[in-house]
């Protein structure tokens, strides 16, 4: 029987156990710490931070869709920049610099249009930074994820302490204080990328292949277009899921409990992923995740008047998450490795979280408003469904070629 290249067998060193720890770990656990608490802090209190400011419902919506639209652009700028420099350490340390300067204006902002441009630059500097972190760590791993999950669950753990942290904050001194603390991060983050160091570069398993030959195989294609939908689902959760539960009467400590519970069902994933894609295989795992997300959004659904369909809908987010990136970012590091690392995982952020967060969002503030917020994660059902058959189809593809 044709070994399946996604499911590759026991000798395979993607996932077997390494000797021991990459060497900057250490590192790496405390860049994404503070790479990911800004993800958490800075969407989570900003559009508060504008409402005080006296931006209206309409200027607050397009000022965070102002986020989305540079995931598109900034990661494959940078991406492409790393990777034709070929010293992606410099360009995460200019990113991380030139995030805080740029921050700065805030603090003066007062008009729509100057948070607007704070917005864009703000999020053209940041967007990338996560994606080049991960393509220098797993250049330092070369090929073995074995510790990936456990690296990668610092990104949660900093988005859950520093989201909580802010949270009270914010409650004890008022959301004047929000730019000092989104300040404070960021100035972390770049205290921590001066602390990475560049790692010598796998050699690609694509031999010569370049990136546009790459883009142009449909089992790419198809893998991109279901990272695409997937992502496009997750927007019902990340833009409205808060609203949707306060629309059926959950309390701000409630809804806060089930974001936190998502979170820490992903790092529990994280940090036993490598014996579960060890024993699962990566191609059943990535095909299951998208399984569970259809689950999961009809269950968000059809049962939000009942908290324990949602808790266990929450605890899913292990599997609809977790999974899901862990297998992406693999998937990714077999055909963009070597000089193409930085470009591929910024390709992956600028397709899912970019184009697919962009598309989602729009889609479903419409539909929130013509049918109802129910309608919005029956919709993220169909459109999980949709990721699973290209994938499936990415798949077949791959085992022909």
């Amino acid at each position: 029987m044709r070994r399946r290249f996604f499911d590759p067998p026991i000798t395979d060193a993607t996932f077997l156990q390494q000797r021991s720890w990459p060497e900057q770990s250490f590192n790496f656990g405390f860049f994404f710490f503070w790479c990911y608490g800004f993800v958490g802090v800075f969407p989570t209190y900003i559009s508060l931070f504008f409402s005080e400011k006296g931006m209206t419902a309409l200027q607050i919506g397009i000022l965070m869709s102002l986020m989305q639209v540079m995931r598109i652009f900034g990661p494959a700028i940078w991406g492409w920049s790393a990777d034709m420099m070929q010293k992606r350490s410099h360009v995460l340390r200019f990113t991380a610099m030139s995030a805080m300067t740029v921050f700065v204006g805030i603090f003066f902002g007062k008009t729509f249009f100057q948070f607007a441009l704070i917005m864009i630059a703000i999020n053209l500097f940041t967007s990338a930074q996560g994606s080049l972190g991960e393509a220098m760590m797993l250049s330092e791993m070369r090929g073995d994820l074995t510790y990936y999950g456990r690296l990668r669950l610092w990104g949660s753990v900093g988005y859950i302490i520093l989201v909580a942290i802010s949270g009270f904050i914010l409650d004890w001194q008022g959301l004047e204080l929000l730019p000092w603390i989104c300040l404070m991060v960021l100035a972390m983050i770049f205290a921590s990328s001066l602390r990475l160091r560049e790692s010598a570069q796998p050699v690609s398993r694509s031999g010569n292949a370049s990136m546009r030959s790459l883009l142009l195989k449909k089992e790419v294609l198809a893998f991109f277009t279901s990272t695409c939908f997937m992502i496009a689902a997750h927007t019902a959760l990340y833009i409205f899921f808060s609203l949707y539960l306060a629309h059926y009467g959950y309390s701000k400590w409630m809804i806060g409990m089930m974001w936190a519970i998502g979170t820490l069902a992903e790092v529990v994933f994280f940090f036993y992923q490598a014996p579960i894609f060890h024993r699962v295989g990566l191609r059943r795992l990535m095909l299951l995740s998208l399984l569970v997300a259809v689950v999961r959004f009809l269950m968000i659904g059809l049962g939000a008047e009942s908290l324990l369909v949602l808790l266990i809908a929450q605890v899913l987010h292990g599997m609809t998450f977790g999974a899901h990136h862990s297998a992406s970012v693999a998937t990714i590091q077999r055909w963009f490795a070597g000089s193409m690392q930085a470009r591929g995982q910024a390709l992956y952020t600028s397709i899912s979280y970019g184009l697919g967060g962009t598309l989602g969002g729009l889609c479903f503030s419409d539909l929130w408003g013509r049918f109802g917020p129910e309608a919005i994660y029956l919709v993220a059902a169909v459109l999980a469904l949709m990721a699973f058959v290209a994938a499936l189809l990415s798949f077949r593809w791959q085992e022909k070629s």
